[in-house]
């Protein structure tokens, strides 16, 4: 039986940027490809509670402008994410008030786990996702006292100072992690004065009411319809459902799905960039984006959920960063402030994306900084061993090395895991032939693929 949780829309002041878009109008709708679902299940028809998410999805009435849906940015077309380059989205009534960070894909969300600091362990990793789950990860944060777990699925460990450093902070929605459950990542946005900008959920609740009351009390009955919070949480579940049911969210359909099951033959080079993604002395990247199968034929997901602090040059494309004293760290805010946030080993930790359909993005990091997966690979070979092709210089030709992170938090950032504990003026661990190769193998993580019509282009 689900639990209903009275939702927090009225104390939400800021939100991240999960639904913000500049394009105007609706995506379009989800398209089911018959030749690239070979081998999988089709689409089930959608429960009565999904089909209220996906119009609400596609709604635009649902935001302060009447301009954005949630498609507008997370549009389908582009594996439910933005279609266009913008660093960050821009949202607001008139469509031109910008957010602060890239807007992340909400493909293959529905596995994240709830918001926990643990300890890191790679054999559970592979289990730790507990699909749609509610629970209070998050607000265990300011608890009291001890809470003892599992509440989800999983041991939830209590933030404190004193926790030790071999457990990382994991799991949540949104880069800093700040709410557990794909309801509250469906609902946080709607007020966010840079995404859909409605002035408060009382806004939220009319609308509603006004274009979804029937459906609402046919669905839950005329007391969730009659109250604001009730029905506000219910439209939170109708999205969450929409996101699970609809396989598009989570297809698996890549041609490295295909050749885990025995069903395609990766070319020279994107076999060569699957070595180098997997050798724990080259790329390394296996080592947080999970790449192998799991349980009973389980695809992997291509995270491991955790929290990184990796040291992104600064990008001057987000208006915000034109203060110089402005700064992005992560959990540690400006959108997460709780518990978790004040704690400076968390300053400038954003969780690792999975690199599922990561060649069909337009930009890269949290903070939208690269645009090319070669840039983005060359970062995390010559961040320490090349600075200078990394960050720029100030005016006496110093290079300012992780600019975009305040000095008081840089000994957070990752210099002992490889390709990354390497010192000035080693070689890289990728040369150019090799990061080519890497990037190969990550466009056979990109969904649709037909293995037809590759045997035809291979007999070509």
């Amino acid at each position: 039986m689900r639990v209903t949780y009275r939702r927090l829309l009225p104390l939400l002041a800021l939100a991240g940027l999960s639904l913000a878009g500049a394009a105007v109008g609706m995506a379009s709708e989800p398209a089911t490809n018959a030749s690239a679902t070979d081998g999988y299940d089709d689409q089930a028809p959608l429960s009565a509670v999904a089909q209220l998410g996906k119009r609400l999805f596609f709604d635009p009435s649902l935001s302060g402008g009447g301009q954005m849906s949630c498609a507008t940015c997370h549009d389908p077309a582009n594996h439910y994410a933005p279609a266009n380059g913008l660093a960050v989205q821009l949202g607001g009534p008139h469509l031109d008030q910008p957010g602060i960070r890239a807007v992340p894909s909400l493909a293959y969300k529905m596995s994240t786990p709830s918001f926990s600091i643990g300890e890191e362990s790679a054999a559970d990793e592979a289990a730790e996702a507990s699909p749609m789950t509610e629970a209070s990860g998050v607000a265990l944060a300011n608890a009291p006292a001890t809470v003892a777990g599992p509440l989800t699925a999983q041991a939830v460990v209590k933030a404190d100072a004193a926790a030790a450093a071999n457990l990382v902070p994991q799991g949540g929605m949104f880069w800093d992690g700040r709410v557990d459950s794909l309801e509250e990542q469906a609902l946080q946005p709607m007020i966010s004065p840079f995404e859909m900008a409605n002035p408060d959920a009382a806004t939220v609740y009319a609308k509603l009411k006004k274009g979804y009351g029937k459906e609402i009390s046919a669905l839950f009955g005329d007391n969730v319809a009659n109250d604001q919070d009730m029905m506000i949480s219910e439209i939170g579940f109708a999205l969450a459902r929409y996101q699970v049911e609809e396989r598009s969210f989570h297809p698996y359909t890549s041609k490295y799905d295909y050749y885990l099951r025995g069903k395609a033959v990766l070319t020279d080079a994107e076999a060569r960039g699957l070595k180098l993604f997997d050798d724990a002395n080259k790329g390394n990247c296996a080592s947080c984006h999970l790449d192998k199968m799991i349980g009973d034929g389980q695809m992997p997901n291509f995270t491991d959920f955790e929290f990184e602090a990796l040291g992104a040059p600064r990008n001057p494309a987000i208006p915000a960063n034109a203060d110089a004293h402005y700064y992005d760290t992560g959990i540690c805010g400006p959108l997460r402030n709780d518990t978790y946030s004040a704690q400076q080993q968390n300053c400038g930790l954003f969780k690792t994306p999975t690199l599922r359909n990561v060649a069909t993005r337009h930009v890269f990091f949290h903070n939208g900084v690269y645009r090319t997966l070669e840039d983005v690979t060359r970062f995390y070979v010559k961040r320490d061993t090349n600075p200078e092709e990394i960050y720029p210089k100030d005016a006496s030709g110093k290079v300012l090395k992780y600019n975009d992170l305040p000095a008081q938090y840089q000994a957070n950032i990752d210099v002992i895991d490889v390709p990354m504990n390497r010192k000035l003026g080693d070689a890289p661990a990728l040369n150019d032939a090799e990061i080519a190769d890497v990037v190969a193998f990550l466009t056979t993580l990109t969904d649709g693929y037909d293995p037809a019509k590759d045997s035809v282009k291979a007999a070509k």
